[in-house]
């Protein structure tokens, strides 16, 4: 007879600070009150449960800009969570700072694959064993090779960014905890819906890994993708949804017997409010809303921005005005660095720190056509519509005709006249991308300095919107199509 016993594992992912409930159609959607407040449900009807966050919990809120990450630890520590994973964001205020603030979580901070190059110590734990109903129940975190962007002035961190050296280093860790009986095996991931398969694929059986919650793309899923019998599962991204296993797993065979896999919308309609941590998040919201609920412009429009992966109005407008403001040629801006989806036609300065919430500095980096066009092509590499690497919005004026399925550069041009091999250019970029030029842009920092030393022309990028905004009004987003991509709706399907 098989000795079954149930486990139900509640999950999110890439919550960003979104701490504040949503009104539509005259009922609340998401915010963390509610969240917390169904976790809560859950805990009591259950007697086997856990609650996980697969990274980013910072980043994306003006609570939490406003803060530097303390506001959401002490947040989350109301929330309770039984184990989270770092996610790429949680190193956006500084590796020392993310350090400090693990010390004050009341919950534990789990991750595998980031260590100090110099002895090849891991700088958090790697995993956790958490027992609940005579069940042992391995975690183990792993981070998305992004990371190493954002620590790229720390030379001493290194990651294992491969997946297939993070299968491998999940195989040590699981090799090493067999003597303990351990009854199921979770990877807690922020490495991307993509990534998640490839290491499904790249695992042995053999280390008993039962299932991947991950995070990082923000994956909207309907069911599990099961990849070697192993669930792979995220649960988009904020707090208007969470993912939730109810588990019956076989503590002989140590493995799942059956499952059942749903995600469960955060609305009024059963999850109860939690009016405690309501209270702590008015608390940081009332301190926001004095400083940064003033109107700065009036749009000509709403803008929006509905897909990283897309030229956008949202994308024009922010990188027409960093050209404008800081007189370049050309301004291209990470799609991902856009946190919100729309704005306008009134903005509040909350509004402009929530679309664009960073502060890094602008460089001018100074580049042949020659060089430009190579630029654009491996920005526009294999991958690009998809999501697996950085999608760009560029300013105004400058005009790329691209064929993505033959990878062939048809047409470059700025203000109407073709790119010229020979010709400088002025192309704007935030540290973030300076930092990592050869892998983000195909440039080294010593081929670009042959040609003008890189300058910074702007040290907060997010006081520059804020200056140029204020001293506009009824700005418009021109209608022009500035990335043409022959084969984008055959790639897109």
């Amino acid at each position: 007879m098989k000795n079954l016993k149930k486990l139900t594992i509640l999950h999110s992912n890439d919550l960003h600070g979104d701490f504040m409930a949503k009104e539509i159609d005259k009922e609340l959607l998401g915010g963390i009150s509610m969240l917390s407040g169904y976790i809560n449900k859950v805990r009591h009807e259950e007697e086997n449960v856990l609650y996980t966050i697969s990274g980013d919990m910072f980043r994306g809120s003006i609570i939490d800009s406003e803060y530097k990450g303390m506001s959401t630890i002490e947040i989350m520590n109301m929330l309770t969570p039984d184990v989270v994973t770092l996610g790429n964001h949680e190193v956006d205020y500084g590796l020392a700072h993310l350090l400090f603030i693990e010390k004050c979580a009341q919950f534990p901070i789990i991750n595998a694959n980031m260590y100090i190059t110099t002895n090849g110590v891991r700088l958090f734990k790697s995993h956790i064993i958490k027992e609940i109903g005579g069940m042992k129940i391995l975690f183990i975190g792993l981070l998305t090779e992004e990371v190493l962007h954002s620590t790229k002035r720390d030379k001493l961190i290194g990651s294992f960014v491969d997946v297939h050296e993070a299968a491998a280093e999940v195989g040590r860790i699981c090799d090493s905890y067999r003597t303990e009986d351990i009854d199921f095996t979770v990877l807690l991931t922020h490495i991307g819906f993509e990534a998640d398969i490839d290491l499904a694929n790249a695992l042995d059986p053999r280390w008993g890994v039962d299932i991947i919650i991950g995070g990082h793309s923000h994956t909207l899923l309907e069911k599990p993708e099961i990849v070697k019998g192993i669930p792979i599962v995220q649960a988009a991204c904020g707090t208007n949804q969470i993912g939730r296993f109810d588990i019956i797993v076989d503590t002989d065979r140590n493995c799942i017997d059956h499952y059942t896999w749903r995600l469960i919308p955060i609305d009024d309609d059963y999850c109860p409010r939690d009016l405690e941590l309501e209270r702590v998040i008015e608390k940081y919201k009332e301190q926001t809303d004095r400083k940064y609920k003033r109107v700065i412009t009036r749009l000509a429009d709403k803008y929006t921005h509905p897909s990283r992966e897309q030229e956008t109005t949202l994308g024009k407008l922010i990188t027409d005005a960093f050209k404008d403001a800081l007189g370049l040629d050309i301004m291209m801006v990470g799609s991902g660095s856009i946190r919100a989806q729309e704005m306008g036609p009134i903005v509040m300065l909350e509004d402009l720190l929530q679309v664009f919430p960073y502060s890094d500095e602008v460089y001018r980096i100074t580049v042949t056509g020659e060089q430009l066009k190579r630029v654009v092509k491996h920005t526009l590499r294999t991958g690009a519509l998809q999501g697996l690497t950085e999608f760009y919005q560029y300013s105004r004026g400058f005009e790329i005709q691209f064929d993505y399925e033959n990878q062939e550069l048809i047409k470059l041009s700025l203000d109407g006249k073709e790119i010229d091999d020979g010709k400088l250019y002025n192309l704007g970029v935030t540290s973030f991308h300076f930092e990592n030029l050869k892998e983000f842009l195909n440039l080294t920092k010593e081929e670009v300095s042959k040609n003008r030393e890189p300058k910074v022309v702007a040290t907060k990028s997010a006081d520059v919107l804020e200056e140029y905004f204020s001293k506009q009004e009824l700005v418009k987003v021109a209608p022009d199509r500035r990335l043409c991509l022959k084969q984008y709706i055959n790639v897109k399907n």
